[in-house]
């Protein structure tokens, strides 16, 4: 398996977290290493704690925002 560094890109813990709020999906931490859906996706039990810093930080930004799907 090829993983790639997102940083903060398509599958990366900040990324899903967003996304996570974004669908007013419940808070739980994961990511992608090979993009969102692609590849193995990594529980909260398997990430560093800056990756699951990362994840609330995109939870929090999506919030901040007020950016959320509207589903109407």
């Amino acid at each position: 398996m090829t993983t790639v560094d997102f940083g903060r890109g398509h599958g990366s813990p900040y990324d899903r977290g967003y996304a996570d709020a974004y669908y007013r999906r419940p808070i739980k931490p994961h990511w992608y290493p090979t993009g969102t859906y692609r590849g193995v996706r990594i529980d909260e039990d398997s990430m560093t704690q800056h990756q699951v810093s990362e994840y609330y930080a995109g939870y929090q930004a999506a919030e901040d925002a007020d950016d959320y799907k509207d589903f109407g």
